[in-house]
């Protein structure tokens, strides 16, 4: 499986302190995560201070050998 956590940054509040930010959506999603089974199709937005959307959240399935997709690229 794989955890993926996407963020735009173009957002007022990321422009304006992207470490600030990021540092409070992480602890949030940190703290929060033990709410959901961990398991792929998982997932949810992601919400900057201003409570507008600026990302997503998800657990995929890896390739269909188990293995990540992208160990083997180049």
């Amino acid at each position: 499986m794989r955890f993926l956590l996407e963020v735009s940054m173009d957002d007022e509040a990321l422009a304006e302190d992207p470490a600030g930010e990021l540092g409070r959506i992480l602890r949030y999603w940190g703290g929060n995560l033990r709410h959901y089974p961990m398991e792929p199709g998982d997932g949810a937005e992601i919400y900057d201070s201003e409570y507008r959307e600026v990302g997503r959240w998800r657990i995929e399935r890896d390739g269909q050998d188990g293995q990540d997709e992208r160990r083997g690229a180049v």
